[in-house]
């Protein structure tokens, strides 16, 4: 081997060893801000449950700029902003923390999209957002999310229960309106249906029409929240509210007075359960 061949090789070998301590900087680098970002998520986590959110979020960004890989950091700062979210609240600080919780868990769900923690984090804030003002397009978007979530993972109670709620929300909502435009008509002022009584034919008929599918939805899907977890009292309180809907439905008086029973008896039944967990409850 000539000198020239010595020198060439020994300037690779320089070169290589060269990349490879570069790389091992890097990788080095990497390593340590994945460190520090979980050291800020901690550090996140602890500020959050002491009730800290403005120096959660900022830990939680410093983690989330640390290690973009890091899911967690991503779903707590999430989580935060939407601790902050007041349903109905005008501001624009209020709305900006309910849209910036909606874009973190959509980046959590972009790299899973089977992350059942942003899929309930999402149709929970929306459900919220839904609520003031009344908006059954939100409600309905909530609903898609809860309905994902069994679509991965059907044994859950909750999202059924979800998906109750909702539906019962979109028929009391209707109930109540329809029982308003009735009675805001000049004709009906001395003869004004109160929100216990049976409805009008024709308004019991609109409301059928409109209800009969969503009531239909919801009642099954809390039955199946209770089926999974017999003990599920507020899914049973929501089926005893759910009977009341269908009970405006009903086309005979001795059918509504059926379901209006019916509705007492789960709610005698959700007492019972209460009672039941609170004597269980350490120093009952």
């Amino acid at each position: 081997m000539n000198g020239l061949s010595i020198v060439v090789r020994k300037n690779k070998i320089r070169s290589l060893v060269t990349v490879s301590l570069m790389a091992v900087v890097v990788l080095g680098l990497g390593g340590c801000d994945k460190l520090k970002a979980r050291d800020q998520l901690q550090q996140g986590m602890q500020a959050f449950k002491a009730g800290q959110t403005d120096a959660a979020i900022e830990n939680f960004k410093k983690a989330k700029d640390l290690d973009p890989n890091l899911l967690m950091a991503k779903l707590y700062l999430g989580t935060a902003y939407q601790s902050s979210y007041i349903p109905g609240a005008p501001s624009e600080e209020n709305q900006r923390n309910g849209k910036q919780a909606l874009s973190e868990y959509q980046d959590v769900l972009a790299a899973d999209p089977n992350n059942l923690d942003a899929i309930d984090r999402i149709g929970a804030l929306l459900n919220a957002m839904a609520s003031v003002p009344f908006s059954p397009e939100k409600m309905n978007e909530s609903k898609s999310y809860w309905q994902k979530h069994i679509s991965i993972k059907a044994d859950d109670p909750e999202p059924y229960y979800w998906i109750g709620v909702i539906d019962w929300n979109l028929a009391y909502k209707s109930n109540m309106t329809g029982r308003a435009e009735y009675n805001h008509i000049p004709a009906n002022y001395k003869k004004q249906i109160h929100d216990d009584q049976p409805m009008p034919a024709d308004v019991r008929a609109k409301f059928a029409a409109e209800q009969q599918k969503t009531v239909d939805e919801g009642y099954a899907a809390l039955k199946k929240a209770v089926d999974l977890k017999p003990d599920y009292d507020d899914a049973i309180a929501y089926l005893s509210l759910m009977d009341r809907q269908k009970a405006d439905m009903a086309a005979t008086p001795s059918e509504r007075d059926d379901l209006l029973k019916n509705a007492d008896t789960l709610m005698d039944q959700v007492k019972q359960i209460k009672q039941k967990k609170a004597a269980a409850q350490p120093g009952a």
